[in-house]
């Protein structure tokens, strides 16, 4: 159960700050929460009192109102103006659950469950933590520079390692179409054609839309649509090419050998989007 913002499937990844460990859990690797339950506990046993009364202080409601302004356009405006003109009175209270109610506020987020607690969106994370305590944002932002680095080197070389595969594969597409769809007496210009067409149909069939479709809707980009593809376009790209090699080979028409790519390329697709990044073996492990 998620109160406040939908955060759907998350990757978890943890921090280590100064002998403490702080959860990190994000859908698509650039909008990140943070524990500010963890965060807390640096400063207390009692890591609920103190985000409470982080959020007592009427800076702070006016800082996290200006964020869901600019970030969240179902914030409500009435309702928080309402609580910023309480905030800071000593009879004034506030906490995450009541923030989000009050205020349809997506930048903090309260979860139940094996990793339950407060989170907050990276940006505001930060601001409690430098309220809590100056260095021991140094400590945390220390390793958050070191997570991003591995995060970055590891989708970099997963995607370059996909884009090698699909390169491979792209030779045994390319040598069942020569083995069995171009006849001897084609002209160069004809072969061609035979080839592009080829390799536009896995790109109608993958990414909705040919080559020159795409290059046409997207003139000032370097490369090819391929060259922007996601980690998961190009691990499916490298299956279709080598199940439309075997389609090929088999005799099959264009038009069924579509249809059957069509099917495979949305079951895969489908498949990936479960698979998190941290559930595969990482390089120099055992498997």
């Amino acid at each position: 159960m998620v109160v406040g913002g939908a955060m759907g499937k998350v990757i978890k990844e943890t921090i280590h700050a100064n002998g403490i460990d702080i959860g990190i859990y994000t859908q698509d690797f650039e909008n990140e929460f943070i524990s500010l339950t963890d965060i807390a506990r640096y400063k207390s046993d009692d890591p609920t009192a103190v985000i409470q009364n982080w959020m007592r202080n009427r800076d702070v409601i006016e800082f996290l109102g200006l964020w869901e302004r600019l970030h969240n356009p179902d914030f409500n405006p009435l309702e928080f103006e309402g609580v910023r003109k309480q905030a800071g009175a000593n009879a004034f209270t506030m906490s995450p659950k009541k923030w989000i109610e009050t205020t349809n506020a997506i930048g903090i987020v309260s979860k139940a469950g094996r990793y339950g607690g407060t989170y907050a969106h990276s940006d505001i994370a930060m601001s409690f933590v430098t309220w809590i305590s100056p260095e021991f944002q140094l400590y945390i932002m220390k390793d958050y520079r070191r997570l991003k680095a591995d995060e970055n080197s590891r989708l970099s070389l997963n995607w370059n390692l996909n884009r090698e595969i699909s390169k491979l594969n792209y030779r045994i597409h390319t040598d069942a179409i020569k083995d069995n769809l171009i006849p001897p007496e084609l002209t160069p210009a004809q072969v061609a054609y035979t080839y592009a067409n080829e390799a536009d149909m896995l790109n109608v069939v993958l990414f909705g839309k040919t080559a020159k479709q795409w290059k046409d809707e997207n003139s000032a980009a370097k490369g090819n649509m391929r060259d922007v593809a996601t980690l998961n376009q190009l691990l499916v790209l490298a299956n279709l090419e080598s199940y439309n090699a075997v389609l090929i080979n088999q005799g099959k028409m264009q038009k069924e050998r579509m249809e059957l790519l069509r099917q495979l390329a949305v079951q895969q697709l489908q498949t990936l989007e479960t698979v998190s990044l941290n559930d595969l073996p990482k390089l120099g492990t055992d498997l």
